[in-house]
């Protein structure tokens, strides 16, 4: 009885070494969709804890730190009365905590004629609000200024009839310099414009508006009806909820049910819901593109195995048993898709680092999202070779030797 033949590991993975170095071209198309897919499956998990910690950053720094204060009027529908004392910045600021205050409300006009030339209204001004608002309100909306500057607690005191542009209103209405003092006329009274803001991280509707001191709004309008007026409060980092309880109180001891104060919710379930929410989507998302380039492997080798049919032949009729054929075809695969896992990790940590330094932002990577890449690259390279290499191995040497 004749000795079965053996081939050993070290041989195994000299003749998988073998077959990839003698089609490289096609080799290295095969390994390019595990390269492509953990690629995917690193920057994609890398960029999403990324982007998390801008989104927690930012989410930290405005809406936790933003109180609104809104007139609720009285019981009595009929009660229009303006609930804000007159030192309601001031009894704001005062509270421990509060960074800045003020009010700022839609003038009541129902159509007012918004215009650069007067008696002229035409369409520039169409859509275009008017918004009165006192300079500490400006300061907690942290305006970026394009052109000039805001008005003062020197306007609003005197009411002097001077107006900031949000950048959409002073492109509508041709304000683009300030040199020449340019007006803008609200049903023909003329409004002095000190500055254009580029940009509100706070109510960034209002750059739609022309905005007028809050004095202003008063003297010429009266007091704001319909709707009412708002208070929007900056608080320190922490202190969003303690003020919000406060408010109401601190402004009206006799009536402190005339407000409502909407407080952010609370940032660390809300983060959590986020970051849980995006983690689902992107992993879902890198999954698929690892399948991919299973598939990928998978319909390469099993061409592999066809096109190496005589070969097979030979290895069988020289004594290669079936387990040898699979075990080679295996080995290949296996080798693959851990090189795959190799390169494709190093490139999805790139992405990330370079996405970051291109966007100013701070890479976030889970130690374990790289170190599992090589055995993840070979564990796909394994399964996908699975079915081809059986196959392989179930070829009858006669019959491929004739082929």
């Amino acid at each position: 009885m004749t000795d079965r033949s053996r081939l050993a590991v070290p041989d195994l993975f000299g003749e998988a070494l073998a077959g990839m170095l003698q089609r490289p071209g096609r080799s290295t198309l095969t390994a390019l969709g595990t390269v492509l897919g953990i690629a995917a499956f690193v920057a994609v998990l890398g960029l999403t804890a990324t982007a998390g910690g801008q989104i927690d950053r930012r989410f930290t720094e405005l809406a936790v730190t933003e109180v609104t204060v809104k007139d609720a009027g009285g019981a009595d529908p009929l009660d229009t009365a303006f609930s804000f004392p007159d030192d309601a910045t001031a009894r704001a600021a005062a509270i421990a905590g509060v960074s800045a205050a003020g009010l700022h409300w839609t003038v009541p006009l129902r159509t007012p004629a918004i215009a650069a030339v007067p008696g002229t209204p035409g369409r520039a001004g169409q859509g275009l609000g008017l918004v009165a608002a006192e300079p500490s309100a400006l300061t907690a909306m942290r305006p970026a200024l394009r052109l000039g500057r805001l008005f003062d607690a020197f306007h609003d005191r005197r009411g002097e009839r001077v107006a900031v542009l949000g950048a959409a209103a002073a492109a509508r209405l041709g304000v683009t310099r300030l040199d020449g003092h340019p007006a803008v006329f609200v049903d023909d009274v003329p409004y002095t414009v000190l500055g254009v803001i580029d940009d509100l991280q706070r109510r960034a509707d209002l750059l739609l508006s022309v905005i007028i001191p809050a004095g202003t709004a008063m003297k010429a309008y009266g007091p704001p009806t319909d709707p009412r007026a708002e208070m929007i409060v900056e608080t320190r980092p922490g202190a969003a909820a303690v003020v919000a309880g406060q408010l109401p109180v601190a402004l009206r001891p006799d009536a402190p049910e005339r407000f409502t104060v909407l407080a952010p919710p609370d940032p660390q379930s809300l983060r959590g819901g986020i970051s849980s929410d995006l983690d689902t989507l992107f992993l879902l998302l890198a999954t698929v593109c690892l399948v991919i380039g299973a598939v990928g492997i998978a319909n390469t080798t099993l061409v592999a195995v066809l096109e190496r049919t005589g070969e097979i032949g030979l290895r069988r009729a020289l004594g290669a048993r079936p387990v040898h054929i699979a075990g080679q075809f295996l080995a290949e695969s296996t080798a693959l898709g851990l090189l795959g896992g190799l390169v494709g990790g190093s490139i999805g940590v790139a992405v990330v680092v370079l996405t970051a330094l291109a966007r100013d932002w701070t890479a976030v990577l889970a130690p374990w999202t790289v170190a599992i890449t090589p055995a993840a690259g070979a564990l796909i390279g394994l399964l996908a070779g699975l079915y081809p290499a059986l196959r392989a191995a179930r070829i009858e040497p006669v019959e491929a030797l004739r082929r």
